[in-house]
C-alpha cells in the first residue's frame, strides 16, 4: 500500500465534504435572491461545523481504504477506526457543545457593549452520519481504484 494513496482519500473526503458546504450556502443565497462573492464562498469552504461533516467524511475515507488495503482486521485499521471514532464524538460532542456555549457567551458580551468571540461550531450527529457516508462511499472509490 502507497501512504499517499490513503492521504489522498482523507483529502478527497475533507475537500468533497468542503465543497458540498460552500456550494450548498452559495445556493441558498442565490435563492434568497442575495448576492455572494468569492470571499464568502472561500468563507464557506474553510468554516467548521454544518452538513456534511468534513471531520467525519476525510476520517472515514482514510479509514475504509486502510481496511480495503491492508484488511479489515488489520491493526492499522483498528487504529484508524478508533482515531476516526475520537475524531467524530470530539466533533460531535465537544465542539458543538462548545459553539452553543460560544453563542450564549456572545450573547452576553454583545449586551454589555463587548466584542462577540469567534464562534467555532461542531456538527449534529446527522451532519456527522452524512460525512461518515460520504466517507464511506470516497473511501471505496479511492481504494478499489489504487488497490490494483
Amino acid at each position: 500500500m502507497n501512504g499517499w494513496f490513503a492521504l489522498l482519500a482523507f483529502a478527497c473526503g475533507f475537500l468533497i465534504a468542503q465543497l458540498w458546504k460552500a456550494v450548498t450556502s452559495m445556493f441558498m443565497r442565490l435563492r434568497k435572491g442575495e448576492a455572494f462573492n468569492l470571499q464568502e464562498l472561500f468563507r464557506d469552504f474553510m468554516r467548521s461545523g454544518g452538513m456534511p461533516s468534513g471531520h467525519s467524511a476525510s476520517m472515514t475515507a482514510l479509514t475504509v481504504c486502510l481496511g480495503i488495503w491492508q484488511g479489515f482486521d488489520s491493526a492499522i485499521f483498528a487504529l484508524g477506526l478508533a482515531f476516526t471514532g475520537i475524531v467524530i464524538y470530539d466533533a460531535v460532542h465537544v465542539r458543538y457543545a462548545v459553539g452553543e456555549q460560544g453563542k450564549a457567551l456572545n450573547k452576553v458580551l454583545v449586551k454589555n457593549g463587548q466584542k462577540p468571540l469567534k464562534i467555532v461550531e461542531g456538527h449534529t450527529t446527522g451532519q456527522a452520519l452524512v460525512g461518515i457516508i460520504l466517507g464511506i462511499i470516497i473511501g471505496v472509490v479511492v481504494g478499489v481504484i489504487f488497490k490494483a
